[in-house]
């Protein structure tokens, strides 16, 4: 009896160190959330009017730029996915990943090759286990992207796009999957296609009502080095809401982790209060039958 008393304090003991730590996860991420929603909030204007300014572009000028033709039988695509570096993110991760293969299914079956693009180790982990290596990978950075890292991965994809079609690791096609952050409570993983380019008009603005805008020396020469930006502006705002969403998926799986931490030191103390209260039982039995034993004798 003893015994199993030591045994259970041992485990309370375990468990409550065990919460302090997910505790603390949970404080950091809460406040990480702040932070990450400030970023997003904060970068927000740049990408609608870069957004409204190729639209306006775009909509009023008939560019022939490889940035936004579409390709005659495409038949590779490349597929940037992000991911966290750490784990204790509950699903987020996972359902990036899983998003992921249910696109690389969808392109395979309009007979398309995919070529694998990571940020996040746990993507490259996923990726790599399963004998598909990504082309290229980025890490250290998804709690807190900057617009260098979006650049840097951005550069690689608009490269390979550009390329010959003869060359190694030329593409026909680029999308994205990353974490939308629509609350702290809701985050949703998506799947876009970057180019050929779609342009999207985040603002209410009906196209006709965008502003006319003359262009020196040209539509396509102001063009050509504005698309790039472009692509680094989805880029980044993807990292940043995919940053938000990892925090948040944190603080919720901390926070879950963290109560079922309470339930279980509540659960073994009540197992620990009834082995000590069955041990005193059984020794005030033994003195009882021993003094009976006395007196009898």
């Amino acid at each position: 009896m003893a015994g199993q008393i030591r045994v259970l304090r041992r485990r309370i003991r375990s468990v409550s160190s065990t919460k302090k730590i997910t505790r603390a996860m949970e404080l950091i991420a809460a406040s990480r959330i702040v932070k990450a929603q400030q970023r997003v909030e904060e970068s927000r204007p740049y990408a609608e009017e870069i957004t409204r300014v190729v639209t306006a572009m775009a909509s009023s000028a008939d560019l022939d730029s490889p940035l936004t033709t579409e390709r005659e039988n495409p038949t590779r695509a490349a597929l940037l996915v992000i991911t966290s570096d750490r784990g204790l993110a509950g699903a987020y991760s996972s359902s990036a990943l899983k998003t992921a293969e249910e696109l690389i299914v969808r392109l395979r079956e309009e007979g398309k090759e995919t070529d694998v693009y990571a940020i996040g180790r746990k993507a490259v982990t996923y990726f790599t286990f399963r004998g598909r290596p990504p082309v290229a990978s980025y890490t250290g950075f998804s709690e807190q992207p900057t617009y260098a890292d979006a650049k840097r991965a951005a550069d690689a994809l608009i490269g390979s796009f550009l390329a010959e079609p003869d060359e190694d690791g030329a593409v026909d096609e680029i999308h994205l999957v990353y974490t939308e952050f629509v609350s702290a409570l809701s985050q949703v993983p998506r799947a876009v296609r970057v180019l050929p380019l779609v342009i999207e008009e985040s603002t209410e603005e009906r196209p006709e009502s965008l502003p006319s805008f003359e262009f020196e020396p040209g539509a396509e020469a102001v063009l050509e080095p504005l698309l790039p930006r472009y692509v680094e502006a989805r880029l980044f705002a993807a990292l940043l809401q995919s940053a938000a969403s990892e925090s948040a998926s944190r603080r919720r799986a901390m926070k879950a982790a963290t109560d079922n931490a309470d339930e279980l030191i509540k659960s073994l103390t009540r197992a620990m209060n009834s082995a000590r209260q069955a041990a005193i039982t059984q020794e005030i039995s033994e003195i009882v039958g021993g003094a009976d034993a006395l007196a009898n004798a």
